[in-house]
């Protein structure tokens, strides 16, 4: 699947360093109804997410339009209601990721 490769950082890495720094400064993520603002504030919720779940997203759907990608994946873990499809709505400036809505399909 072509994604751009901050966004394929997003999915592969393990590194959560990679993961921040594929944001820009200023990115904002949305996620279970909260808001992470700046890349500090993303590195964060990543590690709360890697420590409190094990979990796989594999991309399964791809669409660009515009500066925004939309990306379906399938979710896996040892977290309640796996597996789950969600959606992740990447916002795109140059080579980096600028913002970031996570929801279920």
């Amino acid at each position: 699947m072509k994604m751009p490769l901050a966004v394929q950082a997003f999915f592969e890495a393990n590194d959560v360093d990679i993961v921040a720094n594929a944001f820009t400064l200023n990115a904002v993520v949305k996620d279970e109804g909260k808001r992470y603002n700046g890349r500090h504030a993303i590195r964060q919720w990543r590690v709360a997410a890697t420590h409190k779940y094990q979990y796989i997203s594999e991309p399964f759907e791809v669409a660009l339009r515009g500066d925004t990608l939309v990306v379906s994946a399938n979710v896996t873990g040892n977290f309640p209601g796996s597996p789950v499809v969600l959606g992740y709505i990447f916002h795109l400036a140059e080579e980096s990721i600028n913002g970031l809505e996570i929801s279920h399909d």
